[in-house]
């Protein structure tokens, strides 16, 4: 659970960041307000698939204990390689738009690829939450326990 906690932080930090950087670079190289840039795309992808999504992903952890599968091991190194390669590449393209520079079509390639890293982390945290919520069934059932079913009041 601090792996999740210390990396949700740390994408809060650089996406916040990113934000600061993303604003001054544009002022200081006078690129004209309003026009497409994909630093600010950096900005909320880092705050969105990193902090907002891992602090959800702890919540999960904090309730089904995901982490019990080897799939959550495969998840969280395959997801966070995936953000920080397609954060990366977006800072990358992004600066050198503003900088008036031609972008590489090796940074389409490459932001293509961290897509897909994310793509991958997200379908094994969901093979492992599919895991943990079997496992949680298993064992309630082998304890004899039975979730708390809601009562209705009688209507009189």
């Amino acid at each position: 659970m601090r792996k999740l906690y210390y990396a949700a932080f740390g994408y809060m930090l650089a996406g916040v960041a990113s934000g600061l950087f993303y604003r001054e670079l544009t002022k200081l190289n006078d690129f004209p307000e309003g026009q497409f840039t994909q630093l600010g795309l950096a900005h909320t992808h880092l705050l969105t698939l990193g902090f907002v999504i891992l602090l959800i992903v702890l919540v999960l952890e904090k309730v089904f204990t995901l982490s019990r599968s080897k799939l959550f091991a495969w998840f969280f190194w395959l997801y966070n390689a995936g953000v920080i390669l397609t954060s990366a590449m977006l800072i990358w393209h992004g600066s050198l738009t503003v900088l008036g520079e031609e972008a590489s079509k090796a940074i389409a390639g490459v932001a293509g690829t961290g897509h897909i890293l994310v793509t991958a982390g997200m379908v094994l945290m969901f093979l492992a939450l599919g895991r943990a919520l079997r496992r949680t069934r298993e064992e309630d059932g082998a304890t004899g326990e039975r979730m708390p079913q809601p009562q209705v009041a009688a209507r009189g």
